[in-house]
């Protein structure tokens, strides 16, 4: 019940902000059509009792009433739903927005790595029209609260007994919660399934999958493995619907007893001259009224609960958001050069919802100005710890300083816009060129001179002059006249990304050209080597690489081996060649592919 108000009172809260204006139009021409219902009966009633007396005057006058109530029941709700749309539309933005902020309003990505916050992300993005139209679905419920209410009333002074039918009404509303409560129970055990169907239905749309679909004849297997993601969602769904139908049928059969039971009474009264012909009238109708009240009330008690599941679900990510905020309060400002460098002070890191730590006890120094190269084999932790410097996530033991201060008393945000970085998995964003560039630095977008000069430290212009309106064209299918590019001169564009901020204190380079070629990539280190080395010298920032490539990795002034999570050697190229270890033995074994 607390959930249920909850859900209650946050629609209003919210629908009050978007427009309040137009929730207390809609909530008056929705009252004004609910409250005329009953009054049907009762001017239905003093016509029929008129007309018997030959009273036409009286008669007349409650038939014209009857028509205006009539016409007042019929057209409000109408009327109503003008404003409902526009509210409904500015409830949903309003929802959409919210659940952009909790995915990406976290200053780490823990919560993107957990299974039940993955699974309610899901069914909220399925349900955010549900959360818009909650508006009407709320007013509806407290205008036909109303409704019933005056019905309750008008059924009293008839007959104070007669107000037991409304109560016929309450178990099709508990059978109704009960048939909800089973259904969200499926959907939440479900969640998995839907997400690995939409994941497998996006394959079979996606041109990026295409050729690797036909090429090893997967359109079978990819087929077969979707209808077996979509039943193992629907039977589950199906079987709660059913159980639940069978709940609301019953529910609506305790209500026909009930109704009959009133009807056949007042009849009888009736018959015996203790009641008129307009009171069973009266009865009948309202009778009738009662039982749709009974499943709109249903109806609208299982939209209810719906809203405040989604509701509640909402609140979940807000809480589990705040539960991420890092316990350091950040109250030290980021250095504006780096003298000393970085540290790691046994550093340890596991991912939410595992018990297997990806880094172990890793301690080293990296000075300030100094180009570092991470290598290693797939999964020993190399991303992770370019992770832990931009802040994604923060050490489960250890700490990370920055010229002695502790990182995680630096707040994210100012960190972050003294850093840039390029990954593997970039961002393929489809804007104009020159928009999704510029993105790199948002406050330089402006300039002119900005993205042209990135775009020269990325060593890209190549891609822009193929480009018919070269940083004015649309980049990606997203635009009708779009130029789709090949994954070599998207990562040009992501690349340019990165070089848009010209003094960062850290460059972070994870495998961001593992889709060029060899000696493409060779000539752009060494042209990235010479621009860090002139920007460790001015402001003692540190450039980190990461890649597989040993070419690359050699013009690095110190190189990190990272094995089975920890930090298993460390120098210089040549230093490590003299070690004779595990950098020595992957050197070699790659450098001899090219013999």
């Amino acid at each position: 019940m607390r959930d249920l108000w909850h859900g209650i009172s946050g629609v209003l809260a919210s629908s009050w902000r978007v427009g309040r204006g137009r929730l207390l139009v809609s909530a008056l021409l929705m009252l004004l059509g609910n409250v005329s219902t009953p009054l049907i009966a009762v001017f239905l009633a003093v016509t029929t009792d008129a007309a018997l007396r030959r009273d036409t005057a009286t008669a007349v006058q409650a038939a014209v009433a009857v028509a205006v109530v009539a016409l007042l029941s019929l057209t409000m709700e109408h009327f109503a739903h003008i404003f409902f749309f526009e509210l409904a539309d500015l409830h949903h933005l309003r929802a959409e927005r919210e659940l952009g902020d909790l995915a990406q309003g976290t200053a780490g990505l823990e919560q993107h790595e957990r299974q039940d916050y993955a699974d309610r992300m899901e069914l909220l993005r399925k349900e955010t029209w549900e959360l818009g139209a909650g508006v009407q679905t709320v007013l509806t419920a407290i205008t036909l609260s109303v409704q019933i209410a005056l019905t309750g009333v008008l059924l009293a002074r008839l007959e104070p007994w007669l107000l037991v039918l409304p109560l016929f009404a309450v178990p099709p509303l508990i059978a109704g919660r009960l048939a909800e409560a089973r259904h969200e129970r499926a959907e939440l055990a479900t969640a998995e399934a839907r997400r690995l169907s939409w994941h497998l239905l996006e394959l079979a749309v996606s041109p990026a999958a295409a050729k690797e679909i036909r090429l090893f004849g997967l359109r079978r297997v990819l087929r077969e493995r979707q209808t077996a993601a979509r039943r193992a969602e629907e039977v589950p769904l199906r079987r709660a619907e059913l159980i639940g139908l069978g709940l609301r049928l019953a529910g609506q059969l305790i209500f026909a007893v009930g109704y009959v039971a009133a009807v056949v009474v007042v009849v009888r009264s009736a018959i015996a001259g203790q009641r008129t012909v307009g009171d069973v009238v009266l009865v009948i109708t309202l009778a009738v009224q009662t039982n749709a009240q009974a499943a709109g009330a249903v109806a609208v008690a299982g939209q209810l609960q719906r809203n405040a599941r989604a509701m509640g679900w909402v609140r979940w990510l807000r809480r589990e958001s705040a539960r991420a905020a890092d316990p350091v309060v950040p109250d030290r400002p980021v250095p504006a050069t780096l003298t000393d460098g970085l540290r790691f002070d046994g550093v340890a890191f596991r991912y939410p919802g595992t018990d297997t730590d990806v880094l172990r006890d890793v301690t080293l120094h990296i000075p300030a100005g100094a180009t570092v190269a991470i290598v290693g084999d797939n999964g020993a932790g190399k991303s992770t710890l370019v992770k832990l410097l931009a802040r994604f996530y923060r050490p489960t033991a250890g700490e990370i300083t920055v010229d002695g201060v502790d990182l995680r008393r630096i707040d994210p945000a100012a960190w972050r816009e003294r850093i840039t970085a390029g990954f593997q998995d970039f961002l393929k964003l489809e804007a104009p060129a020159r928009e999704s560039i510029g993105a790199g630095d948002l406050p330089s977008l402006l300039d002119p001179a900005a993205v042209p000069a990135a775009v020269h430290r990325a060593d890209a212009q190549a891609v822009i002059d193929r480009l018919p309106e070269g940083l004015d064209s649309h980049l990606g299918k997203s635009y009708e006249d779009g130029e789709e590019l090949s994954g070599g001169q998207w990562q040009r564009v992501a690349l340019s990304r990165a070089m848009m901020r010209e003094e960062p204190l850290l460059l972070l380079l994870d495998e961001p050209t593992a889709a060029l070629d060899p000696l493409t990539e060779h000539a752009l280190f060494e042209r990235y080597a010479a621009s860090a080395r002139d920007l460790g010298h001015r402001t003692g920032a540190i450039t980190v690489l990461v890649s597989h490539r040993f070419s690359t990795v050699r013009m690095a002034d110190l190189i990190l081996v990272i094995s089975d999570g920890r930090i298993a050697e460390s120098g210089t190229h040549d230093a490590l060649m003299a070690h004779d270890g595990i950098y020595a033995e992957m050197f070699t074994l790659q450098a001899s592919a090219y013999r």
